[in-house]
């Protein structure tokens, strides 16, 4: 049986993968590292890169934090205990090239010591500024791969999970081109915990080729002034959903994480612009046609 504390030591090194193969994509930025304690129990590692060439904020942060659930989680959860135990990697990059997108990562874990509660929870998504189909393509396929290893359920599950959870609502839009969510996945009789494990950190492995490939595509294409003003543009939608509807922000917000690791999904500029409207034929008409559920990418 895999241990809390193996899981919490492989998701550090998936985390160590990951900042160097973006510094290296990068090519100037290094992610500056803060340790930290949280007081009711655990801690993290926040890597944080500021104004690197193509990236302009990214975060790849680590946590491992236990302690007692506060009432409001607990009802959120469905569960009558108080102790628990979450481990994670986070990650959300805002590129400062219109054309490259923005993505986030998420894989983590959750358990109530004591107790049959356990479970896995994860996933990948892509937000473009403008949506690039080949590349919507491509990083479908990859992450369609990646699941159809574990599951051939899992990707058309889970690109659907996505589909409906990266919803801003009030703006009646997905987010991006979605990708896959999954969450509160637990071992049953096709599935062990190991399995499950490995599924977890086979999306981790999958950041860093695809985004790196994502950014190589693009990080040299021309772009004028009002492209970026739309790049702004998008970045405001970002910041609404993590604000209003994240998961992963309420938990950290409602178990007393730490505000600036929890908040650095949040782009460092976004525009709010009354009532834009598109031009006709416009790539940004385009880009707001395919913001939508249910698109089959692969």
């Amino acid at each position: 049986m895999i241990t809390k504390e193996q899981i919490a030591a492989d998701y550090q090194t998936i985390q160590d993968e990951i900042c160097l193969a973006l510094e290296l994509c990068d090519g100037k930025g290094k992610f500056e590292e803060e340790l930290w304690q949280r007081d009711g129990g655990g801690g993290g590692r926040t890597r944080i890169m500021q104004n690197g060439n193509i990236l302009e904020r990214g975060g790849v942060n680590f946590s491992a934090v236990e302690g007692k659930l506060p009432p409001v989680m607990k009802k959120a959860l469905g569960v009558e205990q108080d102790d628990f135990f979450a481990t994670g990697v986070s990650i959300v990059i805002h590129p400062n090239h219109p054309m490259v997108p923005i993505i986030h990562m998420n894989i983590r874990y959750f358990e109530m010591p004591g107790s049959e509660v356990r479970w896995f929870g994860g996933g990948i998504d892509l937000t473009p500024h403008y949506v690039i189909e080949d590349d919507a393509r491509f990083f479908h396929g990859h992450l369609k791969s990646t699941c159809d290893k574990y599951s051939a359920d899992f990707y058309p599950r889970f690109k659907k999970w996505a589909d409906d959870y990266f919803f801003i609502r009030h703006r009646n839009e997905t987010r991006g081109i979605g990708g896959i969510f999954y969450d509160k996945l637990a071992a049953n009789s096709e599935l062990s915990w190991d399995n499950i494990f490995e599924f977890s950190k086979a999306v981790g492995r999958t950041f860093a080729p695809v985004y790196t490939e994502l950014i190589n595509r693009n990080r040299d294409k021309p772009f004028t002034e009002a492209q970026q003003q739309w790049q702004y543009q998008r970045r405001s939608r970002y910041a609404e959903f993590n604000l209003v509807y994240d998961a992963g922000t309420k938990f950290g917000l409602e178990t007393n994480g730490r505000i600036e690791s929890i908040l650095m999904s949040l782009p460092p500029t976004a525009k709010w612009v009354y009532n834009y409207q598109p031009q006709p034929g416009s790539g940004e008409e385009k880009t707001l046609s395919l913001l939508k559920k249910g698109i089959d990418w692969v």
